[in-house]
């Protein structure tokens, strides 16, 4: 299969100055002084994509997904290495690069039209499909400084995926924009993905990369970490934002092995330094925590009387792995590890999860759940898992979980943590509102005589009324 685009070696250094004059200083030293600290937004970064493939490019923030996405279409310049692109590219990078906000939205429309390679017939003929589907109006003449940030995405987005690009190349566009919109695009990506068009994605969206892509391009602070089908990659991704580096590489290592039995030169990653933590070996090592492998906020408020004290917690997914991210309609579990510090008649374990706005979403207790918790004494320990299935939309949430009763009929607080974890819910098929109640479709085509003895009924019943409201 013939490639698209081939990255070879790419590195990407930007230099770095505490102070500004530093720069100066360091233009002007006779020997050269370096006054700078290197910083690789990409080290040495080697992949291709094939023509035809939907390949996405994933990482947390600061792995140079964006950074690469500008070198491919020569935004940017790479410090070293090279990039190969066979096709016509069109790029939705930051929506709206390149247009001038004194221009109408149709002379932008043109302007950039010409700057891909296209004539003026040719861009009359895509003129009003581009327009159809921006969708804004009497707006496509006015200065687009004019536009609302809607309109100013509709337009950009509309003209770069309307002018049939061999090569499309899209950075966080589609998560910007109303829901309806979203749907409309991803449709049309759907389309001409089907077409044979390659496409080159990066994305926070895991849904859109599970649903959409045939090979996953996992970076890491500048680094390749791995590529391979988009499953396996949102996994080891899941590892890195749970801090989990050693999990992960011990993975790589024993993948790497299994690829090559010969090498053998990775062992120590799966060997003890992967397996100490976990065995506990030495006389200092502190137990392991759940917590220590997830992503637990450092600004979390807590409070509480002090005699119960929740010391571990941890967030599973349907396949028992300790992580932040979810798969929308997978089970999972929310697990406590509360101590007590005092006798405690009837305690009740809780969580909460809420999204970003701080509304209480959903949650329960073990008091609702109708569990019996014994009395119980100084120095008991317990451990309380919730098991559910998540049916929120995607997103992102926060967790909250606490340790309360009831004393002479008032609440008492012993141990309450708010907003400690995160919870990002990862979907490829979100409905209206919070959560999704699973709706059951059916949709039956109705035959001819059918729809003619509908459309019968319907004029009588009409008619009826209208008599009877006269």
């Amino acid at each position: 299969m013939e490639n698209a685009i081939i990255v070879k070696d790419v590195t990407k250094i930007y230099k770095l100055y505490d102070k500004p004059i530093d720069r100066l200083k360091e233009s002007l030293h006779p020997f050269h002084k370096e006054y700078h600290r290197k910083f690789y937004a990409l080290n040495g970064l080697s992949f291709s994509v094939e023509k035809g493939q939907t390949v996405g490019i994933i990482g947390t923030n600061g792995s140079g997904k964006s950074t690469i996405l500008k070198i491919i279409t020569g935004v940017l310049s790479p410090t070293s290495g090279e990039v190969t692109v066979n096709g016509t590219v069109s790029a939705l990078l930051e929506l709206g690069a390149g247009f001038n906000m004194d221009y109408t939205g149709i002379e932008n429309i043109y302007m950039n039209g010409s700057m891909m390679g296209f004539s003026r017939k040719e861009m009359d003929a895509k003129l009003q499909d581009i327009l159809d589907f921006a969708d804004i109006g009497d707006f496509v003449n006015q200065p687009v400084k004019t536009y609302s940030s809607g309109m100013f995405v509709r337009l950009a987005f509309a003209l770069a995926i309307n002018v049939d690009p061999e090569i499309l190349i899209v950075d966080e566009a589609l998560s910007v924009g109303d829901v309806f919109f979203q749907a409309k695009c991803y449709r049309r990506m759907e389309e001409i993905r089907k077409k044979g068009t390659t496409i080159l994605m990066v994305t926070h969206d895991m849904g859109s990369i599970l649903k959409y892509c045939d090979k996953v391009v996992l970076l890491n602070k500048g680094n390749f970490i791995a590529e391979g089908t988009a499953g396996h990659m949102v996994d080891l991704y899941k590892k890195i934002l749970a801090n989990q580096m050693e999990s992960l590489e011990a993975e790589l290592a024993e993948e790497r092995k299994a690829a090559d039995p010969a090498g053998g030169g990775s062992e120590s990653l799966s060997g003890e330094r992967g397996r100490g933590q976990e065995s506990g070996s030495g006389d200092t090592a502190r137990p392991v925590l759940m917590k220590d492998s997830l992503a637990v906020n450092p600004n979390r408020t807590e409070y509480g009387d002090g005699r119960a004290e929740i010391y571990d917690m941890g967030l599973f997914d349907g396949r028992g792995n300790l992580t932040n991210l979810l798969l929308k309609g997978e089970r999972f579990t929310i697990r406590e590890k509360i101590r007590f510090h005092a006798p405690i008649r009837t305690p009740i374990f809780t969580y909460t999860i809420k999204d970003k706005k701080g509304t209480e979403l959903t949650g329960t207790n073990t008091m609702y759940e109708g569990t019996d918790i014994r009395p119980v004494q100084d120095g008991d320990e317990y451990e309380v898992s919730f098991t559910q299935k998540m049916t929120l939309q995607g997103g992102e949430y926060l967790l909250s979980m606490s340790c309360t009763g009831f004393e002479l009929g008032e609440h008492v607080v012993y141990h309450r943590l708010y907003d400690v974890l995160s919870l990002t819910v990862i979907s490829n098929k979100n409905t209206v509102g919070v959560y999704d109640m699973e709706s059951e479709v059916s949709a039956e085509k109705k035959p001819p005589a059918q729809r003619e003895e509908a459309a019968k009924a319907a004029g009588k019943t009409e008619s009826g009324n209208t008599k009877g409201t006269s």
